[in-house]
């Protein structure tokens, strides 16, 4: 995975700036594209830059067909520009311009037992100094495995501990509360962490956050290639498939009625290729479908709830 060491003056670290956050990044796109093409073992990423009117661009790397991953992407940008009013409005900020970079991911697996994965990883700053780092990752099973969920969050913890010990359990609740669908009362999937707006808070600097998001970025390879490769051999048939294109309905449902990621893109005139890169190849909805009692599909649908304690269910 990418290294990263701050710029020095003297012997004094000097603060990070967008353009090492923004190589960084760039670096990790590409360091991830080539752990999944070897993971995978067939498909290979097709390469799509482009250039935004407003200011700056980005790189698409965007999956399908392969052994294990049937769609999917990897994508960085950099863009710049006058902030959209609807987005001062909404952060509640002064006129000024903008600089946004980061890594977005999502993968779809042709197996319904290997889940959908989400990643983010982001810098935003603006030209009056404000700034502040986010993202998060969840995982989204077909079925939901205790045991697979457990890991997820074991993984995740670990890496937020070594940080500070509130990250978890604050960024695990706030996953909670942002990947829930609220027209269905669910969540997403097994949620993970989520966290938006982390800035110079006293006890942490600039460098002490990009750290913390740094470990996140690199923490996805050795998660969903586990998942890849231990459950992409698992048995399906026809049942699995039409119930991986009902979830998947619910995948889109979440990413166009609520992730405010794809507002910001489409506000920002972003890329409209590649914001919609999250969907998914095949969806389906049903009306009103229900589960029958006692079934694996029904209960996936009792687990897809908030404040579960995945760690502590086994």
């Amino acid at each position: 995975m990418p290294k990263f060491s701050l710029s020095q003056n003297n012997g004094s670290i000097v603060s990070i700036n967008k353009t090492e956050i923004s190589q960084w990044f760039k670096s990790l796109q590409s360091d991830i594209c080539q752990a999944l093409e070897k993971a995978d073992g067939k498909g290979k990423f097709m390469m799509d830059a482009w250039e935004r009117a407003g200011g700056g661009g980005g790189l698409t790397r965007a999956f399908g067909n392969g052994r294990i991953i049937e769609k999917g992407g990897v994508n960085f940008s950099a863009v710049f520009g006058k902030t959209p009013e609807n987005i001062l409005r909404a952060l509640q900020l002064p006129e000024s311009d903008f600089y946004a970079t980061g890594v977005s991911i999502v993968l779809h697996p042709f197996n319904p037992m290997v889940p959908i994965i989400h990643m983010n990883v982001r810098y935003f700053e603006m030209s009056n100094g404000t700034w502040w780092l986010g993202g998060g990752i969840d995982l989204t099973p077909h079925y939901v495995v205790e045991e697979d969920a457990r890991y997820f969050h074991k993984v995740l913890k670990d890496v937020c501990d070594r940080h500070h010990p509130d990250y978890y359990p604050e960024f695990k609740k706030w996953a909670d509360d942002y990947f829930y669908l609220k027209h269905r009362q669910e969540t997403r999937g097994v949620g993970g962490i989520f966290f938006d707006r982390l800035a110079g808070d006293p006890p942490f600097d600039k460098s002490q956050r990009f750290n913390f998001v740094k470990d996140i970025g690199e923490a996805f390879v050795p998660i969903y290639t586990r998942f890849m490769q231990a459950n992409h051999h698992l048995s399906y048939g026809e049942r699995e498939l039409e119930w991986q294109r009902l979830r998947r309905g619910r995948y889109v449902e979440f990413n166009l009625v609520w992730d405010k990621g794809t507002k910001f893109g489409l506000d920002t005139d972003g890329r409209t290729e590649s914001i919609l890169m999250s969907l998914p190849p095949q969806a389906n909805w049903v009306y009103n479908y229900q589960p029958q009692n006692g079934t694996r599909e029904a209960e996936t649908l009792a687990r897809l709830k908030k404040g579960i304690n995945w760690i502590g269910t086994l």
